[in-house]
């Protein structure tokens, strides 16, 4: 199966010569890359008063953060098929006016359905963006030089999303929050004259081109829509009303087809069958869990810091600093001790962490627990990150990392739906502002499940591969 999140392999020999400005390039598509993720915490700090302002409701709330991030992935691998079809550079400058216009629309938003149809467009725009400009990536340095610029563009994922609090934090307590979407535009507008200029036209040979899977993802993306719808809707109708079941059967039954639709197709979205080997499996569980929980506490703690203490928007955005520091510092220090551990002993002391950590806010809602509480579980979500993206990847062959790849980006942004979807219903009486009884569940909940992921990880995780073990063997 040809790989959808890199160039074919044609595209690919045409740049084996090195470009000059390959590492300007780089840096124009990492401060695009980091928009897309920026955007999916950014928002975090502005919610309350996106809420205030527009009267959005605890529902318009949790998919002002998921209808991105649903969007995102459930598209994510189409978008790497259309790069292989038209191109990376066009994709690219696409994807990103898409994006910018996308921004430009939801800053201006007056009404829940214009700013839930502007995040939609800027989902759909860096789901043509990413995998296009990881493409770039992988196609414009060889050898060393591309293990380096990986690095760069892995590093952006490390801190990007905790930066992303901090900075809708200073926008939101300045200029306000629209300019969490606005400063996407001058800086979007910018890049997109840059790459037209500098990067080169290539086109890919006809040989090469895939089929364009469009019914593999709709049926991904409307299985998980409705999942998430499910989730969302359990904090009024219940967690086992008709509405919920319903809800989740759909869901189960669109995985179903998507799974058959995927084996029967000419030119499938995703070889589904990666996903029946045991290390991208549990890599794609790890990416879940730790997106899932790093959302969960952003979205409790930007309404706890901001309805329950009253704090604004800058100060609840430096009480992330910490936040960010760690996740950074779990990262480093895992991918420092993950060739000597391995990944099984890693992950369960990450999600064990993450459990401690998420369990002191869940007995002391005070500042000092919450803060010192969420940042000892973002190292241990960190850490994840890290493990699950060397767990999928590490035993593939070389030809299937795209995909694996494509794969582990798609459960990320899954991942970040769910988070916020299951701590809105849990939190749901808190988010209003009646009580910090909700407060306490939601930690409570984040804490349960990373201790059963923990025990899951322990379970499923691969160990250290042999010196003679063979990629993908587990």
């Amino acid at each position: 199966m040809e790989d959808s999140m890199t160039q074919p392999a044609a595209q690919q020999a045409e740049l084996h010569e090195p470009l000059p400005g390959r590492w300007r390039i780089l840096g124009f598509l990492g401060v695009a890359q980091l928009m897309l993720i920026l955007d999916v915490t950014v928002v975090a700090i502005a919610l309350p008063h996106m809420e205030t302002d527009l009267a959005l409701s605890r529902e318009a709330l949790t998919w002002t953060v998921s209808a991105y991030t649903l969007t995102f992935g459930g598209l994510m691998l189409l978008g790497g098929r259309i790069t292989d079809l038209l191109g990376a550079k066009r994709i690219v400058i696409a994807g990103l006016l898409l994006f910018t216009v996308a921004s430009l629309v939801t800053g201006l938003a007056g009404t829940a359905a214009m700013l839930l149809a502007g995040r939609v467009a800027q989902g759909v725009g860096a789901a043509l963006l990413s995998p296009a400009a990881l493409s770039l990536v992988v196609a414009l340095f060889d050898g060393e030089e591309r293990n380096k610029a990986l690095g760069v563009w892995s590093a952006l994922g490390g801190g990007g999303a905790a930066l992303g609090v901090l900075l809708g934090g200073l926008l939101t307590a300045g200029p306000g929050w629209s300019w969490v979407f606005h400063v996407n535009v001058p800086i979007g507008l910018v890049i997109a004259v840059v790459l037209a200029v500098l990067l080169p036209a290539r086109t890919p040979s006809a040989a090469s081109r895939p089929r364009l899977d469009v019914l593999g993802a709709i049926l991904v993306t409307s299985a998980s829509a409705s999942l998430i719808y499910a989730l969302i809707a359990a904090g009024e109708k219940g967690w086992l009303s008709a509405l919920t079941g319903w809800l989740v059967l759909a869901a189960a039954v669109g995985y179903v087809l998507f799974v058959l639709w995927q084996r029967w197709a000419r030119s499938p979205l995703m070889d589904v069958r990666l996903l029946a080997r045991r290390p991208v499996a549990v890599g794609a569980f790890l990416i879940l869990m730790a997106t899932a929980l790093m959302i969960a506490v952003f979205f409790l703690g930007t309404f706890y810091f901001q309805h329950a203490l009253g704090y604004g928007a800058l100060q609840a955005g430096l009480l992330f600093l910490p936040v960010a520091l760690a996740t950074m510092l779990g990262a480093n220090l895992t991918g420092r001790l993950l060739g000597r551990w391995g990944g099984r002993a890693l992950a369960v002391a990450g999600l064990t962490v993450a459990a401690i950590g998420m369990a002191v806010p869940a007995f002391s809602t005070n500042v000092v627990s919450v803060v010192a509480g969420v940042a000892v579980a973002a190292a241990g979500t960190g850490a994840m990150f890290v493990i699950a993206s060397a767990t999928a990847l590490g035993q593939v062959a070389p030809h299937e990392a795209g995909i694996a790849s494509g794969i582990v980006s798609t459960f990320h942004e899954f991942g970040a739906s769910i988070g916020a979807a299951v701590i809105s219903s849990v939190a749901a009486a808190s988010l209003a502002g009646t009580t910090l009884h909700g407060f306490t569940s939601g930690f409570t909940v984040a804490a349960i499940a990373s201790a059963v992921g923990a025990v899951i990880a322990a379970l499923v995780t691969p160990g250290r591969p042999s010196p003679t073990g063979q990629a993908g063997s587990q």
